[in-house]
């Protein structure tokens, strides 16, 4: 299924960014013999966020975090005595914007390795330009369709399958044979209900009504009131902040009263903030980084996470959010390649194949056949309680 639905998604996603832009793919280059910067001048790292609009509680924390690492890597002297130059473009949360920023980076820039987008749909529309280019791209979205079959793309967040399987196994223990589902209707929501379906089969558990809310939505009085008459006994909220955690505050107001399971996109601050004591009792598969101070001792993220905690902090003066951990262990994957084989491209895109990284987000051990590095292992699942995740399951 995940295949088949990727090859539906892939080409509308070429056509469309390269319209958006006004690219060809004949117009698109990275590095080249002609480069007057070659292997001598400084490494070019390019970012493509969503640093205002809807995904900026993702977009802000991971400039934050490549403007902190870049400084760092700065301050200890480059790699091999060259200077790292760090461009980031806010896409302002849009495909369009997303596009855009890509071909800039590609054509005007000449950046050697591309960083981004924040959120899954941008992702999608800067996939086909970084595959026309032959330039290596990490995003730090969710999406399996971002990589699956993509020969130039990578990415470091934790896969919606793997998310989605954590959930299901977790509601299959607890006896739950019917879910409903509200999701964002971006493609950081496209495939899940198909996804809950297939792999719920394995478990026993229907998907028995899905709804679906805009990012910008504030109202969502329709969807809870359906899924409230429904027979579920549990639903799965799929969105970002705020309004996943606008959704968490209709589901609590609306008196829906079910268990309810949060994505991996709401794992910051900002969910506490919005959705106040709704978020008590909610449940979600996420990395370790918001429940550090309670792993064991001996836990091989510990110390990687420990450490950014407080350099991050003391760089900005808050916290951290998992969205920070996907740009750090972005940029660290990429330093690390092009510390190993330089710029080349193609040398880049072979050695990003075979990274290995203990990070933020997981323990990456990326392969030909999987751009994303991370399995089920990466996640935990919290609780919400007063303001704060509370690891139940490490």
């Amino acid at each position: 299924m995940k295949k088949s639905r990727l090859r539906l998604i892939a080409p509308i996603a070429v056509v469309t960014a390269l319209a958006l832009t006004g690219c060809s793919t004949s117009n698109l280059g990275g590095s080249s013999p002609d480069d007057p910067a070659g292997d001598s001048g400084p490494i070019k790292i390019g970012a493509v966020l969503d640093v205002t609009g809807a995904g900026a509680s993702l977009g802000v924390p991971e400039q934050n975090t490549l403007n902190m690492l870049a400084k760092q890597l700065k301050a200890d002297g480059g790699i091999d005595g060259r200077d790292v130059e760090l461009t980031v473009l806010d896409n302002q949360s849009t495909e369009d914007g997303a596009a855009k920023a890509t071909s800039k980076l590609i054509e005007s820039e000449k950046v050697d390795i591309i960083i981004g987008a924040s959120r899954t749909g941008p992702s999608l529309a800067m996939r086909p330009l970084a595959e026309a280019a032959k330039i290596p791209m990490i995003s730090v979205a969710a999406n399996v369709a971002i990589v699956e079959g993509s020969e130039w793309v990578f990415k470091t967040t934790q896969n919606d399958v793997i998310v989605i399987e954590r959930m299901l196994d977790d509601a299959q223990a607890k006896g739950y044979t019917e879910v409903a589902l509200v999701r964002d209707a971006t493609g950081f929501g496209e495939g899940v209900a198909e996804y809950i379906t297939e792999l719920g089969a394995d478990r026993g558990i229907t998907l028995v009504t899905t709804e679906s809310f805009e990012p910008s939505a504030t109202d969502f009085t329709p969807q809870m009131t359906n899924v409230r008459s429904s027979d579920a006994d549990a639903v799965i909220i799929w969105g970002i902040n705020p309004s996943a955690a606008l959704a968490q505050k209709a589901f609590v107001q609306l008196g829906v009263n079910k268990p309810v399971y949060q994505s991996h996109g709401i794992a910051n601050q900002s969910f506490f903030d919005t959705a106040g004591d709704a978020a008590n009792g909610v449940i979600a598969p996420m990395g370790r980084l918001l429940v550090a101070d309670q792993l064991a001792d001996d836990n091989a993220q510990r110390d990687v996470i420990s450490q950014f905690q407080a350099d991050y902090s003391a760089a900005y003066g808050e916290q951290p959010n998992a969205f920070a951990g996907h740009a750090f262990d972005a940029w660290h994957i990429a330093v690390n390649a092009i510390e190993a084989v330089g710029t080349d491209a193609s040398d880049l895109r072979e050695e990003l194949e075979t990274a290995q990284w203990t990070g933020v987000s997981g323990v990456f051990q990326m392969t030909a056949e999987n751009h994303s590095g991370l399995t089920a292992s990466a996640l935990i699942l919290a609780e919400a309680q007063d303001g704060r995740w509370n690891l139940l399951e490490g």
